[in-house]
């Protein structure tokens, strides 16, 4: 049966190369690649190719779990999808072949690892974030609106509807602004 291929990396700076070689070697005739975060399944069309045309009897390779998904929800309704099809995951570096009951196993530890990883990883952003606002290096991304030019767009009689329209932002938004400065 066929083995398809799926590479991922998370940045358009890190090279697919070393997985699509892994994934030839393993005999995938099929790769699907794409340069997105594992965060989330959204905006990941090539892997959402995969699981809608895949057919019962085929595998869904990767090289390594975190190519695939980076919490353990994820990786449950990926094989989720692949058991309700038939169809079973491989990992080409980790003992992961879900045809099988110890590969499942392994796969669902695995996976609680990816997301203890991802949990630990925010939380070290979070504590660095905090520390950098303490020594007043952080000031936070720069605000997308320009409260001045609402409050001046009101002064001159435009509508909420059509400020938010001009502004690209949300009419609440246009709102808040204006509530803000009745009190």
């Amino acid at each position: 049966m066929a083995r398809i291929g799926y590479a991922r990396t998370s940045t358009t700076d890190q090279n697919l190369a070393a997985q699509i070689a892994a994934l030839r070697n393993a005999g995938c005739e099929v790769i699907r690649e794409e340069q997105k975060s594992g965060a989330s399944l959204e905006g990941r069309p090539q892997l959402m190719t995969i699981l809608d045309f895949i057919h019962a009897g085929e595998t869904l390779v990767i090289t390594r779990i975190d190519r695939l998904a980076r919490s353990l929800r994820d990786l449950q309704v990926i094989v989720d999808r692949l058991k309700a099809k038939g169809a079973h995951l491989v990992s080409t570096e980790q003992p992961v072949d879900t045809s099988t009951a110890a590969g499942k196993a392994f796969f669902d530890m695995l996976g609680v690892f990816a997301e203890f990883e991802t949990n630990l990883r925010r939380e070290r952003q979070a504590e660095g974030i905090a520390a950098a606002r303490k020594r007043g290096i952080y000031k936070g991304r720069p605000p997308k609106i320009d409260r001045a030019e609402i409050l001046l767009r009101l002064q001159q009689g435009q509508g909420p509807s059509k400020i938010a329209r001009d502004l690209g932002i949300s009419r609440g938004t246009v709102y808040q602004v204006r509530k803000g400065v009745s009190e």
